[in-house]
């Protein structure tokens, strides 16, 4: 019984292989470099989504879905949720932050607490 021999990579394949390795590799660099900004502007506009979301629906009385137009330029990704019974509105930033505002009788819509 005879063995199959492989057969070698053509050469262009090797380059793109070299070159697609190489383009993760910056890519991973280049994210880890920026990481901490790509999270703290994540959390700034989960922050800024969650308070004028909730101010929108519980001080203005409008609907949830309506509330976007009150966002800033660039904050595209921040998603907007509604807890009714808690009288709350939770933005998230998908994968990177998460941020509530609760809405108070008489003090208004005030975030979450953070840790110190």
């Amino acid at each position: 019984m005879a063995t199959a021999k492989p057969h070698p990579i053509p050469q262009g394949r090797r380059r793109t292989r070299k070159l697609v390795v190489i383009v993760v590799i910056l890519a991973g660099l280049v994210l880890a470099a920026f990481w901490p900004t790509v999270r703290g502007y994540a959390g700034a506009g989960a922050a800024v989504g969650a308070r004028v979301g909730c101010s929108c629906r519980y001080l203005g009385g409008r609907e949830l879905s309506d509330c976007r137009k009150d966002f800033e330029p660039g904050m595209g990704l921040v998603v907007l949720s509604e807890d009714a019974a808690a009288k709350s509105v939770t933005a998230r930033v998908p994968l990177l932050s998460r941020e509530t505002a609760f809405f108070r009788e008489g003090e208004g819509c005030m975030l979450e607490r953070w840790p110190d």
